[in-house]
């Protein structure tokens, strides 16, 4: 349905207003706490038939608020309504929704509800495996239409925290923004990469005794692997490649893309390259770029 300007809200929010869903246990109540950190209004557990109203409201001449975040999850989905529908109302009116979505593994799930001894919203009588597996494919429609996915099972507080900063700090801007992440591929693949590139055809430092016990981030690891003619050769090729991607992400609404870049292990190779691509892409002027390193300090 097309709205025309005149019944779109006029708004006094400073940046699109930001809702915040994800798999229970996913880190939902530690996204809010940034938010909230951030100076956002932040309401929990709206029934998404008011989040509309909501919205409107905060955005309103006279509201006392110009952020506003709203945390949906599980529980609210008892009410009416779904999340997207709620998220076209609001298109309609010129509000459209950042949605974020927070992702964990199920083991880390699992551990997460075990810790605080709770059992999960879907789980029904039944194991908690199985009320993670009914709320996967009850939010998969969401997942697929989110602008940002956070997969918080190997990140710390502070990460994530990094994590959300870097990709809402630059929204005004209406700049692409661009993660880079290396990690370990020991340690499994990021689930929410768009893409993925791998670097262990590259020479490996860990097998260079002086060189063991440094990281990608020391310069005599980097040197080691930024020196390898190979190494330009791959960097300048993906350079290329994801330019070429770039166009075609805005076009279909992508304005967060997540560069995966895996190693052995997350400590040497994968560490240098993503920050020299990093380095290179904020050359651009025309990108945000975040880096971040999943698995530098594990073993």
């Amino acid at each position: 349905m097309t709205v025309s300007s005149s019944a779109q809200t006029s708004s006094r929010l400073s940046t699109p207003p930001v809702l915040i869903t994800g798999m229970s246990g996913g880190g939902l109540s530690s996204a809010a706490k940034v938010f909230e950190d951030k100076g956002f209004y932040v309401a929990h557990n709206i029934p998404t038939k008011i989040l509309v109203d909501l919205f409107e409201l905060c955005a309103s001449e006279n509201s006392p608020v110009d952020k506003v975040a709203v945390v949906s999850d599980v529980r609210t989905r008892m009410f009416e309504g779904s999340l997207l529908e709620a998220k076209q109302q609001l298109a309609d009116r010129g509000l459209e929704p950042t949605v974020l979505f927070m992702e964990a593994r199920d083991d880390v799930l699992i551990r997460r509800f075990d810790s605080v001894r709770r059992t999960h919203p879907l789980q029904e009588g039944e194991s908690l495996s199985h009320g993670i597996a009914r709320e996967r494919e009850a939010i998969s429609a969401v997942k697929a239409n989110a602008d940002i996915v956070i997969d918080t099972s190997n990140l710390s507080v502070h990460d994530l925290r990094r994590a959300i900063e870097a990709a809402f700090g630059s929204m005004a801007a209406e700049k692409q923004h661009v993660t880079v992440e290396s990690f370990g591929f020991k340690h499994g693949a990021p689930l929410d990469a768009d893409v993925l590139i791998d670097v262990r055809f590259l020479p490996n430092p860990y097998w260079v005794p002086e060189l063991r016990a440094y990281r990608g981030t020391d310069a005599p690891v980097a040197e080691y692997v930024l020196s390898q003619p190979e190494a330009e050769t791959f960097i300048h090729n993906f350079e290329t490649m994801l330019d070429s991607m770039l166009g075609g992400y805005r076009h279909e609404g992508k304005d967060f893309i997540s560069v995966g870049v895996g190693c052995t292990g997350g400590h040497h190779r994968s560490v240098a390259v993503a920050e020299e691509i990093g380095r290179r892409l904020r050359e651009r002027g025309d990108l945000e770029v975040n880096v971040m390193h999943r698995d530098i300090a594990r073993s």
